[in-house]
């Protein structure tokens, strides 16, 4: 244990919260006896004195490394050199995911975030809605202070966007597609849910587009897990099909209302750059590979169909096996 250093602790650093209404000298002696951050409140309450931070310490997230010492853990607090925060957002389906996640790693909770994306005026800013939130976020590693508000969170999220739009000629090839960045957008979020395979990627995307342009329905089943909220499902049933929600892409033409998840740029730009191809249907192959099968006639399409579903009985009726 590093006593000598000043700090209290084993681990490699240690994180603690100075809240808004507790920068006083008391609260903040009682935070960093409390979280075992310094080894003697006694002698830092003399060093911080001597600095005279008293009354000028920000509130905020504030890291402390092991054998870090007082006067540099007073100085730190004097200086506000806060702790940067990361925001690591990969494949995000809801919004209460993206609430949680926000509330876990800053000073706004996940019920003020969900106030914040569930409403249109705080939306408008960015030229989406409660449905078109998510086409805002591109996935990556966001950089920002534990009390950065929501405002300037979401103001950075929309900065990003708009620069990952406006490179690699991603404007221009989303005006070849005949779909706003938007609709791009939430294509690709189908996509994402569709396959992990890379290379079949484009082609679904081919699918998918070529079924728009033919006005037929999408029927993509991810839409389906979406709209029952139950992203586990390994089958879909007929009873399945009748949901009522608007995500329904079994029951409604075009796109849904907005984005089933938050797709990697890598599928974005998959999407952009997706084969002239005329395939109308898909079929998971029944190796159970994670690859298609490819048609554009239903009768071929159908043959591969039942392949797979018998291939996935056949599976399903061994899990039960074993489960007995």
């Amino acid at each position: 244990m590093a006593l000598s250093s000043g700090t209290s602790f084993d681990e490699k650093n240690k994180y603690f919260i100075v809240e808004e209404n507790k920068t006083d000298k008391a609260s903040i002696l009682e935070t960093l006896e409390q979280n075992h951050i310094i080894t003697n409140t006694t002698v830092f309450s003399f060093i911080a004195s001597s600095l005279n931070i008293w009354g000028k310490i920000k509130p905020g997230k504030y890291e402390v490394k092991n054998s870090q010492s007082l006067l540099n853990i007073a100085r730190m607090l004097k200086n506000n050199h806060q702790a940067q925060i990361n925001l690591v957002i990969n494949k995000v389906r809801t919004k209460e995911e993206l609430a949680k996640l926000i509330g876990k790693n800053f000073s706004s909770d996940s019920s003020t975030v969900m106030k914040f994306i569930s409403s249109n005026d705080s939306l408008n800013a960015y030229h989406v809605d409660t449905n078109t939130a998510f086409t805002i976020i591109i996935p990556d590693t966001y950089t920002f202070y534990w009390n950065t508000s929501l405002r300037n969170i979401f103001n950075k999220l929309y900065s990003v966007n708009v620069s990952f739009w406006e490179k690699n000629d991603r404007i221009k090839k989303t005006e070849t597609t005949g779909l706003t960045q938007q609709q791009v957008y939430i294509l690709s979020s189908i996509v994402e849910e569709e396959t992990n395979i890379a290379e079949d990627k484009g082609l679904i995307a081919s699918v998918y587009m070529n079924r728009l342009n033919k006005n037929m329905l999408l029927q993509a089943c991810p839409t389906i897990k979406y709209a029952m909220k139950d992203f586990a499902l390994t089958r879909i049933y007929e009873k399945y099909l009748t949901n009522p929600s608007p995500y329904n892409t079994y029951r409604n033409k075009g796109l849904p209302p907005g984005p089933i998840c938050t797709p990697s740029p890598k599928t974005i730009d998959i999407v952009l750059n997706a084969p002239k191809t005329d395939y109308l249907f898909f079929v998971a192959t029944s190796d159970f590979s994670g690859h298609s099968h490819f048609s554009n006639n239903f009768a071929e399409h159908s043959q591969y169909a039942k392949e797979y579903q018998k291939a996935l009985d056949i599976e399903m009726s061994k899990k039960k096996e074993n489960e007995k």
